[in-house]
């Protein structure tokens, strides 16, 4: 960074819209008397299409950010609900899961890691750090974006954090189990999560045994993954791990995940209205039968509808809407994707506008999308796609390292603190100017997003950009605030070789990027 370049503290007040200070100007700015009578009435350069507001309203929540090739599609399909139906309808393939192949260890066995760990090689953090890291990555480059926001939606869940002992000899395959069921039917997806090894060993079903039940995976899925506190009580949540006992994974022998029939507890077992004799020594009857009792149990239908809604509408549920969608649920025998449909299509999630908040993974993925930032295959540690993973560490949370078992907040207070909003922008400050990550990664040149060869008012340049970035016509509010950070007039013109792009470019665009609009989806 070269002397007379701004500090990144006086880069964020004039990101948030403070007043330039007193001084030198720059070739084109107002003295300050003048920039008091100055009119900051917005351009408007039509030629940047806007996608409806109900369109970009869509795109938001269920995208991780509205880039130009995501709004053609979205006019290619026809509008937004034809895209979304598109979006849903095409076939698994497993392409999703080969886009940003580049981790090889997350295709290793579970004894293969293990013995390379204990043998003083790679450690498990860092198989989770590329786990991390390519969950990121086809976040941000996938064309099937409504997969992988579901898939995040089912990996939060059924949690299993990266951050638990051992849990990197599984994690990788859970996580592909969890894609492959993301759009298919609850049930299905609800007996792979439970059942599997990851989600044994997390919450402590790979050791339990009829003489000693583990009751910790047995609670949590009635109250977490399926009916919810309420419907249950403690003899419930005894029966349950007990109908859960025998499912075992060998822990520091052979990983093998497997049913031990001598583990599995005998005798008559009662959860709510679920009853059965639980007489064979093998329970995987009883297992399959409970869980498809809990997916298909009206509690549950209500629970899925209701964190639905939280998560693409608004954190005010409303009642009438989460009771239909638990009917569409139940009467698609637990199909995920028609209570998709009936969601986007009522009037809660119509009038819902702007009413979330982007999380810390949502902020640095449409970053890197809106401002067509390419990651390319790592070279080294420090690579850009080595680096994803830290970059949303440092606002607030690593991907997928919540500790608790019941996911990371989605709600709109947990992430409007302070804290958050200055780390977004200290991030946002670094990619913008190219300074981390710095490799294996190209950037925009500023010049190239001047939309044509004849100058323009920056008035109108930032109109431009706005639509670009935030696909909003742009305001007086935001107008003024790109003045301030540029110190330029409204109606100053801007050329490709104008010095605006060697100077206070970075100022501008980080100007939009901390505006409140970004933060809304």
């Amino acid at each position: 960074m070269t002397t007379d370049a701004p500090t990144r503290r006086h880069a964020l007040r004039l990101a948030g819209g403070a007043t330039a200070a007193a001084g030198t100007l720059a070739t084109g700015a107002a003295s300050p008397a003048e920039a008091a009578r100055l009119t900051y009435g917005p351009g408007r350069y039509s030629r940047t299409r806007l996608l409806s507001v109900q369109q970009r309203h869509l795109a938001n929540r269920f995208s991780y950010g509205i880039t130009p090739r995501l709004a053609t599609e979205i006019r290619s399909a026809g509008g937004h609900l034809a895209w979304f139906d598109r979006q849903l309808a095409t076939a698994y393939d497993g392409s999703a899961d080969r886009l940003c192949d580049w981790w090889p260890d997350l295709h290793r066995s579970a004894v293969e890691l293990w013995t390379r760990t204990n043998a003083g090689g790679r450690g498990g953090w860092e198989v989770m750090w590329d786990y991390g890291n390519r969950t990121m990555m086809r976040r941000m480059v996938s064309p099937r974006q409504v997969l992988e926001v579901m898939t995040e939606f089912w990996e939060n869940h059924f949690h299993v954090a990266l951050t638990s002992d051992n849990i990197y000899t599984f994690r990788a395959d859970y996580g592909e189990v969890v894609r492959r069921h993301a759009l298919g039917r609850f049930e299905d997806l609800l007996k792979a999560a439970v059942l599997h090894p990851a989600m044994l060993m997390f919450l402590g079903n790979a050791t339990s045994t009829k003489a000693h039940p583990n009751e910790n995976l047995g609670r949590e899925l009635l109250e977490l993954h399926t009916v919810g506190i309420g419907s249950y009580g403690e003899d419930d949540v005894k029966s349950s791990a007990r109908i859960l006992t025998g499912h075992r994974v060998d822990l520091y022998r052979t990983w093998a995940a497997s049913y031990v029939p001598s583990d599995h507890w005998t005798g008559p077992v009662r959860v709510m209205d679920f009853t059965h004799d639980n007489a064979a020594a093998d329970g995987r009857e009883v297992s399959d039968a409970y869980l498809s009792y809990l997916a298909h149990h009206p509690a549950t239908a209500h629970r899925i509808a209701t964190k639905l809604v939280k998560a693409f509408v608004s954190d005010s549920v409303p009642a009438g809407l989460v009771d239909r969608l638990a009917t569409v649920y139940l009467r698609n025998d637990t199909e995920i994707v028609p209570v998709l449909k009936a969601l986007v299509r009522t009037p809660e999630f119509k009038s819902a506008v702007d009413k979330k908040v982007r999380d810390g993974d949502e902020d640095v993925l449409a970053t890197y999308r809106l401002l067509g930032v390419g990651v390319k295959r790592p070279r080294t540690e420090v690579s850009a796609a080595n680096q994803v993973y830290w970059q949303t560490a440092m606002l607030g949370l690593a991907p997928l390292t919540w500790p608790r078992p019941d996911g990371q907040p989605v709600d709109n207070a947990s992430w409007s603190s302070p804290t958050r909003a200055l780390a977004s922008m200290s991030f946002h400050w670094d990619v913008i100017n190219g300074w981390w990550p710095g490799d294996a990664v190209t950037f925009p040149r500023p010049r190239s997003w001047m939309p044509r060869a004849r100058p323009m008012q920056f008035r109108t340049l930032v109109d431009h950009m706005s639509r670009r970035l935030l696909h909003r016509p742009s305001t007086a509010a935001l107008l003024k605030a790109c003045c301030e950070a540029a110190e330029l007039r409204p109606t100053t013109r801007i050329g490709r070789g104008s010095a605006l792009f060697t100077t206070a470019w970075p100022r501008v665009v980080a100007t939009i990027l901390d505006s409140p609009a970004f933060y809304q989806r």
